[in-house]
C-alpha cells in the first residue's frame, strides 16, 4: 500500500482560497479557521462529500453536522426561522452562535449532513478565511472540528496537522482562531434550549429572548451531543442477503434490493444514501426493512453503527 499524500498546509491569501475551493468542489475536505476552532470543511450538497468529512475524521457515528452560511438569506433557504431564532440571528450573527432550526423541505443538503433528522444546524461564521471560502464556493459548508475523532479540537494549523496530516488534501493556515472554543448551539422555537454551551453565554441569549432557555433535555438534535439515533418506525432486519415475505430491503453490492446503498460497493456512496434509503422504506408499502451486509472497515464502521442503532 503506497504511503499517504501528506496534506497540503498553504498560508490565508487569495491563492490558498482558491486551491481550496477548486478542492471543496471537486468532492475534498478541507481544514480552514474559523473563529471558534479550525473546521472541515465540504459541499454541504453532496452526500459523498460530506462522507468524506466522517471518514478523514475517522467518526465513529453519523452526527448532525453544522452547516456554515454567509448570511441569515442563505440560512433561510435551508432552515425555517421564526420570531426568536431571526432575533438570534440579528444579535449574533456572523459570529460563534449555532442555530438548530426545522430543515426546509426540499432544502438542498445532504441528508447525511443533518443526520436524517427534521432539523438543521446552521451559522454565519465571522473568520475572513471561512467567509472567503463561502464567497469562493457558493456552497453551504458542513464543518466538525477538524481534529481526529475524539481526539482535542484544533485551534492552530499544527494541531489539524498533528491527527490529519495525510487524511485531507489542505489546511488552510491563518494563525490560532480568536475564540478558541466550539459554538454555543440554541434549539430555537416554542421552549428554546442551550444544546452546547460556548463562546456566547446563555445570559446573553436569553436578554435577546426575553426569556430563559429550558433544559437541554435528552433529545439529540444537534452536534456536541451524543450520537443520534434515527429509527425508523418499522422492524429492521439486518445483514440480510435476500428478502422476507413483506420486507423492503436495501441493497449493497451484490445484494440487490427495492433499493441500494451502492451496487457497486461503494462505501462513500453508501454513506451518502444511507438515510434517504432508510426514509424511502419506511414509507414504502413494505411492513418491515431489511438491510444487506455492509463491510465494518473505513465508513462502514459508522454505517454499521447507525443501522444497529436503527434496528433498536
Amino acid at each position: 500500500m503506497a504511503p499517504p499524500t501528506p496534506t497540503q498546509c498553504l498560508p490565508f491569501g487569495p491563492a490558498a482560497i482558491e486551491t481550496a475551493a477548486a478542492l471543496i468542489l471537486a468532492g475534498a475536505p478541507v481544514a480552514v479557521p474559523t473563529e471558534t476552532v479550525y473546521g472541515l470543511a465540504a459541499d454541504a450538497t453532496r452526500g459523498e462529500a460530506v462522507a468524506r468529512i466522517y471518514e478523514a475524521k475517522g467518526r465513529p457515528s453519523f452526527n448532525p453536522l453544522i452547516v456554515h452560511v454567509p448570511d441569515l438569506g442563505a440560512a433561510e433557504a435551508l432552515g425555517v426561522f421564526d420570531q426568536g431564532a431571526r432575533a438570534l440571528a440579528a444579535a449574533f450573527w456572523p459570529g460563534p452562535l449555532t442555530l438548530v432550526v426545522p430543515r426546509r423541505e426540499g432544502a438542498p443538503v445532504a441528508s447525511l449532513a443533518t443526520a436524517g433528522l427534521p432539523t438543521i444546524a446552521l451559522r454565519v461564521p465571522a473568520h475572513r478565511a471561512m467567509r472567503a471560502l463561502l464567497a469562493a464556493t457558493g456552497r453551504p459548508l458542513a464543518a466538525p472540528s477538524a481534529n481526529a475523532s475524539g481526539r482535542i479540537s484544533p485551534t492552530r494549523a499544527a494541531h489539524v496537522l498533528a491527527s490529519l496530516d495525510g487524511r485531507i488534501p489542505l489546511v488552510l493556515d491563518d494563525g490560532p482562531t480568536p475564540a478558541g472554543l466550539e459554538s454555543t448551539i440554541v434549539l430555537t422555537g416554542a421552549a428554546p434550549r442551550l444544546l452546547r454551551p460556548g463562546p456566547i453565554e446563555a445570559a446573553a441569549i436569553e436578554a435577546v429572548l426575553g426569556s430563559p432557555l429550558a433544559a437541554a433535555g435528552d433529545a439529540i438534535v444537534a452536534p456536541g451531543q451524543l450520537a443520534s439515533h434515527y429509527a425508523p418506525g418499522k422492524p429492521l432486519r439486518l445483514n440480510a442477503r435476500e428478502a422476507a415475505p413483506h420486507e423492503w430491503l436495501i441493497g449493497f453490492g451484490a445484494v440487490v434490493g427495492d433499493d441500494t446503498l451502492s451496487a457497486s460497493g461503494d462505501l462513500a456512496k453508501a454513506a451518502a444514501r444511507l438515510f434517504d434509503c432508510l426514509h424511502r422504506a419506511d414509507a414504502s408499502a413494505y411492513a418491515r426493512i431489511a438491510v444487506a451486509p455492509v463491510p465494518t472497515e473505513g465508513l462502514g464502521a459508522a454505517i454499521n453503527d447507525r443501522l444497529a442503532r436503527a434496528a433498536h
